[in-house]
């Protein structure tokens, strides 16, 4: 679709699950901002998608190229102020828009978070007191910052998220991001742990991951095979939330900048697997959205 209709329809599912979260007025005093919840959290939506993840870069496009659209747009100060104050409003439509998509297969992984290069490390101050030393198995490097936890359903739609100091071990945090699900979790050999498999068996939650070369499995191959293959949408899921919303570049200075950073991205993602599929193409294949 072109442009101005995909900014339109992304305007649209926003009003749709802001009137469904925002039941009562969000401020009680003072004077209420001309540009509408509505329009900034399209805003941001959009310039994710289009691969501008920092406030000032949303606000210059948009400012240059489609005031017309948002005449009410003000100035950069005001505009960045109510994109952070609308944090738990998006993290609430990302509640709804998850809640959308029923299933009881889902798929568990986690992936690096750096705050810095590793040789400055030392020298960081920002995030001191949280980041934390860690190694990328996918990459063979050791970084300094947070991992993030990702719970995807077997079509790919985001399901959970997490974020956490990059040395605290992912099974730990499993419990937290796959809390409200049930039916069959699929994860890679880092969520292995007789423990962590009894508290999700507790919960309904069927934890299968392949077993180490030592360890004896008595599952068909053809299961643990086909498994494997579902499981890769996970990793096509980090993909593109690191290549498209740049959800691997830290470009805030406290913990609340950041969870918003990161809150709306995964819910840009969401949105545009939405619209894909009202669509008629394959969900996770956001190429197809905006044809010039």
């Amino acid at each position: 679709m072109p442009l101005d209709e995909f900014i339109i329809n992304i305007y649209l599912m926003v009003e749709q699950y802001y009137n469904l979260v925002v039941q009562k007025p969000l401020r009680r005093g003072g004077f209420a901002p001309k540009l509408s919840d509505s329009e900034v959290i399209c805003m941001e939506l959009v310039g994710e998608f289009m691969g501008m993840d920092q406030d000032k870069q949303i606000w210059q496009y948009f400012k240059n190229h489609w005031l017309s659209w948002f005449p009410n747009l003000g100035s950069y100060p005001n505009f960045a102020k109510q994109c952070a104050n609308l944090h738990f409003v998006k993290q609430h439509i990302h509640q709804q828009v998850a809640q959308t998509q029923e299933d009881n297969i889902h798929f568990i992984d986690g992936f690096p978070i750096p705050v810095c290069k590793y040789a400055r490390a030392y020298r960081h101050k920002t995030f001191k007191a949280d980041a934390s030393f860690s190694y990328c198995a996918a990459k063979q490097e050791k970084y300094y910052g947070f991992a993030g936890h990702l719970l995807i359903n077997l079509s790919g739609m985001i399901k959970g998220f997490t974020f956490a100091s990059a040395s605290i071990d992912e099974r730990d945090v499993a419990p937290e991001v796959a809390d409200n699900i049930h039916g069959l979790l699929g994860a890679d050999k880092g969520y292995i742990r007789p423990e962590l498999t009894q508290h999700f068996a507790s919960k309904g939650i069927d934890l299968q991951t392949p077993l180490r070369r030592n360890m004896t499995d008595n599952r068909p191959k053809s299961d643990v095979n086909r498994l494997m293959r579902c499981r890769r949408n996970i990793e096509t899921v980090i993909g593109q939330l690191s290549d498209c919303f740049n959800i691997q570049k830290v470009r805030a200075r406290d913990l609340w900048h950041l969870s918003h950073r990161l809150t709306r991205k995964i819910l840009a993602h969401n949105f545009c697997f939405i619209l894909n599929k009202k669509l008629g193409n394959p969900p996770l294949q956001f190429e197809l959205l905006i044809k010039c």
